[in-house]
């Protein structure tokens, strides 16, 4: 039973945010996609903040209830993974399937997808708003999950485990708090949703993103200076401040070009058509904000204590071949659309992702 009940765990769950997704007030706002067939800018339902801290609360009465455990999670965790790779798989199949070919290739359209619009019932459920509020939901309850186990469990607890879960925490928190913003990032302009997506937020972005955490949970503390322990939530909020000031600031000049950011007026690039942010965050690097995600990454890998357990750095070494393949795809297309104009702005922003190196 503890098997069955591992592998629908998360069908169970992702039905359960998904109908609260679509029961719970949204509010209705416009993205910066233009819808092909229309030609007008698409909107979404946003409510993820309150899907969370309504998930987490029936996460809290269940526990208290006995009906199921706090740590189950952690305990059917290998069994959860597994139903949700094969669901990741299934849905990742069914939405490439729905839409025409793109590419030559079906490998090509399974891994990066056919569509990158897809909505369904109007505004009522767009896949890409879906699928991130999922993921980042799943990967909450495994966090707090994992924390009980540790807390319960160990005689000796750790500090920075704790602080490793608190990091994950509020990047969940903080994800959906800001998520009307991220409707100007790269994975809503660009990506189409198919394998890479679909299967990346269903299984690997709630599972993979607690790596660090499957292997220090039932450890004792290390012993870690506590300087260490705290310069790990320094460089945590340090990434953090890089990136969210950047999709911050890039949203505020997208939508509202004439104001300005903490004090930082917009300077920009322009050739009559398009237009470039060139200073404040973006004016470090060409894609600060990847960096900010990386640091994020060390931080919470190393402020579990165990350095040489090689497995934790999986997640920052994730993030790493992530936004360098990413940059370079997105230099292609930035290239294509922008013409000159991109080679005046890399002239003027000379770095890719890290200010003076790289």
């Amino acid at each position: 039973m503890t098997i069955f009940w591992g592998l629908i765990t998360p069908l169970i769950a992702y039905a359960v945010i998904t109908l609260l997704h679509l029961v719970i007030p949204a509010h209705r706002v416009k993205g910066y996609v233009i819808d092909d067939a229309t030609g007008k800018v698409l909107r979404y339902r946003i409510n993820g903040r309150y899907v969370l801290v309504v998930s987490i609360a029936l996460w809290l009465v269940l526990g208290f209830t006995n009906l199921v455990p706090f740590t189950w999670l952690y305990e059917a965790r290998w069994w959860g993974l597994i139903g949700a790779v094969i669901i990741g798989l299934i849905y990742a199949l069914v939405v490439v399937l729905k839409f025409p070919p793109v590419r030559s290739s079906f490998l090509a359209d399974f891994w990066f997808g056919r569509s990158k619009q897809a909505q369904y019932k109007g505004e009522l459920l767009d896949a890409k708003v879906w699928l991130y509020l999922v993921g980042a939901v799943v990967l909450q309850l495994n966090v707090l999950s994992f924390a009980v186990f540790h807390i319960t469990t160990v005689d000796e607890i750790n500090p920075g485990f704790l602080l490793a879960c608190g990091m994950l925490t509020w990047f969940c928190f903080e994800y959906l708090i800001f998520e009307r913003v991220h409707l100007w990032t790269y994975d809503f302009i660009a990506e189409r949703v198919g394998f890479k997506l679909g299967f990346g937020c269903l299984a690997f972005y709630p599972y993979f993103y607690t790596v660090s955490l499957w292997f220090t949970a039932d450890l004792p503390n290390p012993g870690v200076p506590t300087w260490a322990t705290v310069m790990c939530g320094v460089l945590f909020f340090g990434g953090w401040v890089l990136t969210r000031g950047a999709n911050m600031q890039k949203f505020r000049f997208k939508t509202a070009p004439e104001r300005s950011f903490f004090g930082i007026f917009p300077e920009s690039l322009s050739n009559g058509k398009h237009t470039l942010l060139v200073n404040g965050f973006w004016g470090g690097s060409r894609h600060i904000n990847y960096l900010g995600e990386i640091l994020q990454a060390v931080a919470i890998a190393a402020a579990t204590g165990y350095y040489g357990i090689w497995m934790i750095w999986l997640y920052p070494l994730y993030y790493i071949a992530l936004f360098v393949s990413r940059e370079r795809d997105d230099e292609k297309i930035c290239e294509a659309k922008y013409g000159a104009l991109w080679g005046k702005y890399t002239a003027k922003v000379k770095y890719r992702i890290i200010p003076g190196i790289y």
